[in-house]
């Protein structure tokens, strides 16, 4: 039997966000140092040109949008934000428009997502999906497991209550409304944006008894089609953890995740940072993920520098010029897939995260970072006359060691950055035309959204 789940995830949404926030070297445009500056329906991409010519320099620049660029930055100066800490990159599929210490690495915050997201998918596969497994030493009579219950962690970063709900289900129909042993946790088993195995222990143990569920839990259960079993699965023991699974243990239930495409979806929609620095420790942690980056994307090993997946660090950086190239690279991979950028980042006017009351140009396909006194925005620009125009916006005030201080001043700050950033993408959209519907190479696949997670039992099976 297979359990499957729509995604009715409204509480599971509230907790992302509250978690936040041809040749590889072909992907970028190469400037000089700058000091001044399965389905029933198809889904078929059109060929997308990725090879843009090597020699661009900052001669081959578009001289207005270079000076548009330039009189944005002398505009933040004036203010009192000076250029040294404001990073800008704009470029079509074959051109360098305009760059402002485009190749400078800038403090990144949540744009490190980008490298995140670029590096999961090359290492794990777009299909990839974490599976759990669930099993005992034990044996079942009467209604009762005559023993310890084991969970095998396989590092799910969007292992909710939902999934722990399925995972009851499937014990119930097992038989199972009753555990005398331990629940056993192995591995590294995340539940809620929770990583401490006795913490998500005693998290799945609630979730898979609704007689004690939480409030937070029946929230979640209400959220959910009114037909889903409730489940009633009471394990007597305690929570306790095990550095491996026994010889002989046996397996009742296997948990999918969500395939990898949509989890980082997810994680880019609410800008989660638990999931993302989940995601780069499956890939071999952030060192890995700047080198794997940039050598996917030809760019400097110094212009990505990361400390974690996230971006919750000063210690992040990577240059307007290495931002663009990872989206660029994310298209590449994903095109064989029949999958856009649009499947993995947020599409203005029509996603709901952290952006969507954002008035930013329609169907730009989109990733922000920010953190007190600093907000960056990166992504695809649909237009008519220059079809997708590539951008990166880096604004900060200066250079604060404090993640956390948050003060008036700084709220207004990064309020104003981000108003400048929309007034620049608009100013683009008003030359070359907004498109009245959005283009292919930016349409997510409708395909995926039949994509979930499911659980399956396998006592029994070979």
């Amino acid at each position: 039997m297979t359990f499957h789940f729509k995604n009715y995830a409204v509480l599971s949404c509230t907790l992302l966000a509250l978690v936040s926030g041809c040749s590889i070297n072909k992907l970028f445009a190469v400037p000089q140092a700058s000091h001044s500056n399965d389905s029933a329906t198809k889904f078929e991409l059109t060929k997308v040109e990725t090879q843009p010519k090597l020699s661009l320099t900052p001669n081959h620049l578009d001289k207005a949008i270079n000076a548009q660029v330039q009189q944005y930055v002398k505009l933040l100066a004036k203010k009192g934000f000076p250029s040294k800490f404001q990073g800008v990159w704009i470029q079509s599929d074959t051109q360098l428009l305009a760059h402002h210490q485009g190749t400078v690495p800038l403090r990144a915050a949540s744009l490190s997502k980008v490298a995140t997201t670029l590096v999961a998918l090359e290492t794990l596969g777009a299909e990839h999906q974490f599976v759990t497994r669930i099993g005992t030493t034990g044996s079942i009579q009467n209604g009762v497991l005559n023993g310890d219950l084991i969970i095998e962690g396989a590092e799910d970063p969007f292992f909710v209550w939902e999934e722990a709900f399925k995972i009851g289900h499937l014990l119930n129909q097992l038989g199972i409304k009753r555990v005398t042993g331990n629940l056993l946790i192995v591995g590294k088993f995340y539940m809620n944006f929770k990583d401490d195995p006795l913490t998500t222990g005693n998290l799945l143990k609630v979730g898979l008894n609704s007689s004690i569920w939480s409030e937070e839990a029946r929230t979640q259960y209400f959220s959910l089609p009114a037909s889903t079993p409730k489940p009633q699965v009471r394990i007597d023991g305690t929570v306790q953890t095990l550095s491996a699974s026994p010889s002989n243990f046996q397996p009742l239930v296997r948990h999918f995740s969500y395939p990898l495409t949509e989890l980082l979806k997810k994680m880019n929609l609410y800008s989660n940072n638990f999931m993302a620095d989940k995601l780069a420790d499956a890939v071999g942690g952030a060192k890995v993920v700047a080198q794997k980056a940039a050598l996917t994307t030809g760019v400097p090993t110094t212009e990505i520098q990361l400390v974690n997946g996230s971006g919750l660090a000063i210690e992040n950086r990577i240059s307007p010029r290495a931002v663009c190239a990872m989206f660029r690279a994310i298209e590449k991979y994903l095109q064989p897939h029949n999958m856009t950028v649009a499947d993995v980042f947020t599409v203005a006017g029509q996603d709901q995260g952290i952006l969507d009351k954002r008035p930013l140009p329609k169907f730009a396909v989109v990733k922000s970072g920010s953190f007190n006194n600093l907000s960056n925005l990166a992504g695809a620009l649909p237009t008519q006359e220059q079809k997708t125009v590539w951008f990166v916006i880096m604004n900060a005030q200066g250079e604060s060691d404090n993640l956390n201080a948050q003060s008036e001043a700084s709220g207004k700050n990064l309020e104003y950055f981000r108003t400048q950033q929309d007034y620049l993408l608009q100013s683009f959209v008003d030359k070359w035309g907004a498109v009245e519907a959005q283009r292919r190479e930016l349409t997510p696949n409708p395909t995926r959204n039949s994509k979930t997670s499911y659980s399956e039992i396998v006592m029994g099976k070979s």
